[in-house]
């Protein structure tokens, strides 16, 4: 059997005491945790470019480890050249172990590698405890070969935790090592937590 991922051993030996004991919870299901996380990367020019689209779907699964899924039109947008059925993106959605790798290597080695970053935005909650956040560019990722990149694009990382409180989420995520802005971010694997 394989090792548990460091950030999964964070959540279940420091996160969930602390969260059970700032929020009162008696029942253990009641602890907010981390569901899913869904990366989302949207290739308007699909339509033109087959080949960037191609790459994008490479990309994502360099960055995940996971096979990535194209994303197609659900209706026809004449304004657009859109037809139903065009491949207009590609997505991920990550659970369990690969997850947590996931977050792990985006809370300690990509996002402080992000130009002029200052920490994560309380805001971008979306009143039923998750957390969406957007990057401008993919080279972020260490994982990302730079010389064999066709075009800078974002992404958007969606975080879907299993409370509906905002509150909630956010401690969940702050306990979980998330850098928010103006906050001192929380050390993951120290027993300083």
């Amino acid at each position: 059997m394989s090792e548990m991922p460091r950030l999964q051993a964070h959540y279940l030996e420091v996160v969930r005491p602390a969260l059970a004991e700032q929020f009162g919870f008696a029942n253990p299901h009641q602890i907010p945790r981390i569901e899913k996380v869904v990366l989302n990367v949207g290739v308007g020019e699909a339509s033109k470019n087959q080949k960037l689209l191609e790459s994008v779907v490479e990309e994502l699964e360099v960055i995940t480890g996971q096979k990535a899924v194209v994303t197609r039109a659900r209706k026809s947008i004449s304004n657009f050249s859109l037809r139903e059925g065009m491949a207009v993106g590609a997505s991920v959605t990550l659970r369990s172990a690969r997850m947590y790798e996931f977050l792990d290597r985006l809370v300690s080695a990509s996002l402080p590698r992000v130009r002029d970053f200052r920490g994560l935005l309380t805001r971008s909650f979306d009143g039923r405890g998750n957390y969406t956040l957007g990057v401008k560019e993919q080279i972020i990722f260490p994982e990302i070969d730079y010389d064999r990149v066709n075009k800078i694009h974002g992404l958007d990382i969606s975080v879907v935790t299993s409370t509906d409180k905002d509150d909630e989420g956010l401690a969940l995520l702050r306990l979980m090592g998330f850098p928010f802005r103006g906050e001192e971010p929380v050390i993951i694997g120290s027993n300083a937590a």
